[in-house]
């Protein structure tokens, strides 16, 4: 049996479909690209879990200072605006307890999904927590200083993080996989200045991309 009639035993006829097309019916070709998608998407793992680590925390840090107390989120409850980020932080306790958890403040904070840490970033938001937020982002530069110019690239890490956690193709244009990486390095120098360099030391994006670009002919 070949490598393409195993994988496509696995995953579907309907799944390698798109890889075949894109490599004009060529299966070996189709299976190389299957393979480095995979690749991809595993390179990414670090990048992605140091961005979310420290915004989750850095954001976490200036709800605290914002609302006075541990228990920040207690705000969210009596504040209409932020009434339907509620229904999330109760989510985070119910878990909590289905494991059979004490449900503290640093438990919450960890159960929370990277998608409530960017959605506090959006625009229905900007007029009860941007003024708080942004000191999250201290080397950010002055003149890009905006709400948006964070909630955008957040949102599009957001958007490659669950493509490659649902085990969707991501490696079609690496030009553009390629500028979202350098966009969250960049985003994470602004909230703490030393992790891009401490995360170059161990992130493979890089050797592994150019790896792909060679092994499919499209350096």
């Amino acid at each position: 049996m070949s490598e393409f009639d195993i994988i496509t035993t696995a995953f579907t006829a309907q799944r390698l479909s798109k890889y075949v097309a894109f490599n004009k019916g060529n299966t070996n070709q189709a299976v190389e690209h299957y393979k480095s998608n995979l690749r991809l998407a595993e390179s990414l793992y670090i990048s992605l879990s140091v961005f979310e680590v420290t915004l989750r925390n850095a954001l976490s840090r200036e709800l605290h200072s914002m609302a006075g107390k541990d228990d920040w989120f207690d705000v969210f409850y009596s504040t209409p605006e932020l009434s339907d980020l509620v229904p999330d932080i109760d989510q985070a306790k119910k878990l909590i307890r289905h494991r059979g958890e004490t449900v503290t403040t640093d438990k919450i904070i960890s159960e929370l999904t990277f998608g409530f840490w960017v959605m506090l970033l959006n625009s229905q938001y900007e007029r009860v927590l941007w003024k708080s937020l942004r000191k999250a982002f201290p080397n950010m530069p002055k003149s890009d200083r905006k709400r948006k110019n964070v909630s955008a690239p957040c949102n599009s890490f957001r958007r490659l993080r669950n493509r490659i956690f649902h085990h969707e193709a991501i490696c079609w244009d690496l030009d553009y996989v390629t500028c979202l990486h350098a966009n969250l390095i960049t985003v994470l120098g602004w909230m703490n200045a030393d992790m891009p360099a401490w995360l170059a030391s161990i992130d493979p994006f890089d050797n592994v991309c150019a790896s792909i670009r060679k092994n499919m002919g499209w350096a």
